[in-house]
């Protein structure tokens, strides 16, 4: 029996979700579940192919291209990491997460948008004073942040990864400084500077929002391992933080009896385990993992922010990296001469006729979430 999809569980249960929830749903979440439920469906238009050797008729719909969708993620991971390739430096690479506390989660998950956003400005602002210090890096360090708000079982738990190179531009903007082996910055000097970053850029934001005292009585979880894959590795690993979703079709078990099961990895003892939840509780934990229209999910930080783009090349200039235009093949062939030839598609039924296409399906309207 093949296993559900997270687009099959909202077929199912998203009418009875709508009719309990959706007054107080937020208009991002209304549409991630009409999204995630039409996606590669007949309402989202597509293509009509028919094989020009057993005259078999094939439709082909439409991906929802939702960032949420677990289905879109591949492709969309694709399309970053060639992105990505022109952004690396041949540097060590560091990745740090920045962690909220429990405390603040509530208050985070009413003011998405704003705290969200001041969870990144916090952790890199945090990051970028104190690489600057000349006991450390002694200049400015790059820095690639990722928004995530789940736990493996789908709990919120707000935090941030970053990606910071091991290294910067000195103040003068003359040298590379390298980091240390195997060092960035002190995480225990990292945590209390993020504290109070955070504390007042949050503050700063929502002046009429009272935040609990206790935050300042313990210590914030800040995390720090260099990433010693290498530049060509460090986009695929980067690509897996900024396309993942709150849980991926491999991990649903089954769909029965008003209930999902799915597995997950406890992050206490690394093992692998079973949850059952009830199919509205299960799309409840999906849904509050669904950001804010319009929100950033990725940003930049130090040279590696838009407004430093003079930075980033000055930095390719010392670390003596090549232009595109330098880099060419042993035998001075055009880059395209590598790329393989577009295979015409194959009917899946008789495996040997070309696929012709003979029609094309509108999307059909759908009004506003």
């Amino acid at each position: 029996m093949a296993m559900p999809k997270l687009a099959e569980i909202f077929r199912l249960f998203g009418p009875g979700y709508l009719e309990r929830f959706e007054r107080r749903m937020l208009p991002s979440h209304r549409r991630a579940l009409g999204d995630i439920t039409d996606c590669r469906t007949e309402p989202l238009g597509g293509h009509v192919f028919r094989c020009a050797q057993c005259a078999e008729v094939h439709y082909a719909y439409h991906s929802c291209c939702n960032r949420h969708c677990p289905q879109c993620g591949g492709k969309n991971a694709l399309k970053w990491l060639e992105k990505c390739r022109n952004r690396l430096l041949p540097v060590l690479y560091f990745h740090l997460v920045f962690t909220l506390p429990k405390e603040l989660r509530e208050l985070v998950r009413a003011h998405q948008k704003v705290l969200l956003s001041v969870l990144c400005q916090a952790a890199a602002a945090s990051l970028l004073k104190l690489a600057l210090n000349p006991k450390y890096v002694g200049g400015t360090v790059g820095i690639l942040a990722v928004v995530h708000t789940w736990t493996r079982a789908m709990i919120y738990h707000p935090h941030v990864h970053l990606l910071a190179t091991g290294g910067g531009i000195s103040p003068d903007n003359t040298r590379w400084l390298s980091a240390r082996a195997g060092f960035l910055v002190p995480v225990e000097a990292l945590s209390e500077i993020f504290r109070a970053k955070f504390m007042e850029l949050a503050r700063k934001a929502l002046p009429q929002v009272r935040f609990p005292q206790s935050v300042w009585k313990q210590k914030w979880v800040v995390y720090s391992k260099p990433s010693v894959l290498g530049a060509e590795k460090v986009v695929t690993y980067l690509a897996r933080y900024v396309n993942r979703v709150a849980i991926t079709d491999r991990r649903i078990l089954s769909m029965e009896d008003g209930s999902v099961r799915f597995r997950y990895k406890d992050s206490r003892d690394r093992t692998w385990k079973v949850m059952t939840l009830t199919a509205m509780e299960f799309m409840r934990r999906f849904l509050q993992h669904v950001l804010p229209q319009g929100f950033h999910k990725v940003r930049h930080y130090g040279i590696l922010a838009p407004s430093s783009r003079h930075l980033f090349d000055k930095a390719k200039e010392l670390l003596e990296v090549p232009a595109p235009g330098q880099v060419s093949s042993s035998k001075d062939e055009p880059k395209t001469a590598h790329l393989p030839e577009p295979r015409p598609r194959l009917c899946p039924s008789c495996k040997t006729g070309i696929l012709i296409l003979i029609a094309i399906l509108p999307r059909r309207p759908r009004g506003p979430p």
